[in-house]
């Protein structure tokens, strides 16, 4: 990962409160994208949910359209959030918006 800690972790904390796209992104965070590779990892990395199991947003959002409405059903279903469990604020957001 070439991004900055700091950067990955605006992406992260955003992602945990429902940004989905770069624009939410943006609307979230005071994040400053200097440059095309940098949007290209951001757009990476906002896409996943999970970065230990390579579990993607529409993954899990899959998950609890069919009926995973807990963390620990998500992650028996996809096995998001059994690595670091870093993840879980943006699986419980999922769930929380369905989204």
């Amino acid at each position: 990962m070439s991004l900055e800690m700091n950067k990955y972790l605006q992406v992260r904390k955003a992602q945990a409160q429902g940004a989905r796209t770069i624009e939410e992104l943006k609307e979230m965070s005071d994040i400053v994208i200097e440059n095309e590779g940098e949007l290209k990892e951001i757009e990476s990395l906002i896409k996943n949910a999970c970065k230990c199991k390579n579990v993607s947003i529409d993954t899990i959002v899959e998950a609890v359209k069919n009926g995973s409405d807990t963390i620990e059903k998500v992650q028996e279903v996809t096995k998001a959030g059994t690595g670091c469990g870093r993840c879980k604020g943006i699986i419980s957001n999922i769930i929380e918006n369905k989204r």
